[in-house]
Formats: structure tokens, sequence, C-alpha cells
């Protein structure tokens, strides 16, 4: 079996000013470091980590290598764990975006699964992208313990995908915190859950998920 610790990043300058990152390499407040931190040694506490990868954007890195320092291993980076390409929400304010794109951004608000950002990705586009990267991620590291620093869409589609099945009830899919910790087990082709969004280590520097996203 081949245990994957998907970790969602800590809090970032976007996050704090409510803007739909996306692509943009956007930077870790020192809140968000501190988050990776108290996450690190929830990782080290209990688990031994034999192989860490991330999204090559700075806040999932980041939050990756404060992991794979304490098991002085790298980081491996893989474009594939990015967030979705929010095409021309990319930057923007999501207050602004459900202002201007109401119909499609109303999409993402209430049948996510579903939802095509403009001149962007689809979430079934995202899925199937970071579906190939962690099934790839799990066979290469057979029997391993490996950590997987990402982003929030990502780690949702994932659970819809491997719990429900089908796009369609991602809608009924919870948004997971700031350096949380989803562990995902892999064998034999077969996929579970064994925990999906702890945060209880955080204590005070737990985050909330805004609710015009």
């Amino acid at each position: 079996m081949t245990r994957l610790i998907l970790i969602r990043h800590g809090t970032s300058e976007a996050n704090l000013s409510g803007i739909f990152a996306s692509h943009s390499d956007v930077d870790l407040l020192e809140q968000g470091l501190m988050q990776a931190r108290l996450t690190a040694d929830y990782v080290a506490q209990n688990y031994k980590v034999d192989a860490v990868y991330a999204s090559d954007l700075q806040r999932a890195y980041k939050t990756g290598k404060t992991v794979a320092d304490l098991f002085s291993l790298s980081v491996t980076p893989d474009p594939r764990l990015r967030e979705i390409f929010a095409g021309r929400w990319a930057g923007m304010k999501f207050d602004n975006i459900l202002a201007r794109y109401k119909k499609e951004y109303t999409v993402w608000l209430k049948d996510i699964g579903n939802c095509i950002c403009p001149d962007g990705e689809s979430v079934k586009q995202l899925g199937e992208r970071v579906m190939q990267a962690v099934t790839e991620i799990a066979q290469t590291n057979d029997g391993k313990t490996v950590v997987i620093a990402t982003h929030a869409t990502p780690i949702r589609v994932l659970q819809c995908l491997l719990e429900k099945g089908s796009l369609d009830e991602m809608k009924n899919v919870p948004w997971v915190s700031n350096c949380s910790v989803t562990e995902l087990h892999y064998d034999n082709g077969a996929w579970s859950f064994a925990k999906i969004g702890a945060d209880a280590h955080l204590a005070d520097l737990r985050s909330t998920f805004p609710s015009n996203v």
C-alpha cells in the first residue's frame, strides 16, 4: 500500500485579499509559513515520509519544502498539481468575478464539478491532470509514504472522483482548510481515504473558507 499525505498550502497573499490566485505565483503570508511549520511537525510526529512532491507554485512548493526539510528530503515539483487555471478569472477578486461573470461563476458556486472557467480549464480537465499525477506518484512510490503539497480545488476534485465517482457530486464535497492533512491510500489500483482535511493541529491558526468561493 502507498500512503499519500495531501496537504493544502498555507495561507497566501491571495487568500487574505480574496483573490482567485489560479496559476499566479503568490507567496505565503507569515501566517501561512507558521501553518506550514505546524503541519510539518504534525506529519513528522505521525508518519515516516519517503518522498515529497509539490505543485511548482511557490505557495505549495514552500509548504512542501517545510515538510521535506524535517526529513532531509528534496521536493519534486510537478505543474500537474497546480490549482485550476482560471482563465479570465485569474487574479480577480471573487466578488468582482460574481459581478462580471454571474452566470458562469454561479455554476462554480452551485455546481462546481460542471464549471468551465472562461478561457481557462474546466474542473473536468483539472481532475484529469491531477488524477494522472497522483496515480503516477502512487505507482512510482509503491509501498512508501509520500507527501503531496497542492491546492484546494485539486484536493476537492480528487475526493469527489475517488469517493463519489461523478463530478456532479462535487458540489457536496466541502473545501479543505489551509495546511490541512488528507491521507489517501493506494493499494493495487484501489483508493481509500483514511482522513480528510485534518487541521486540529493548527489550533488558532485554522482557516475558514470564504462563502463567496
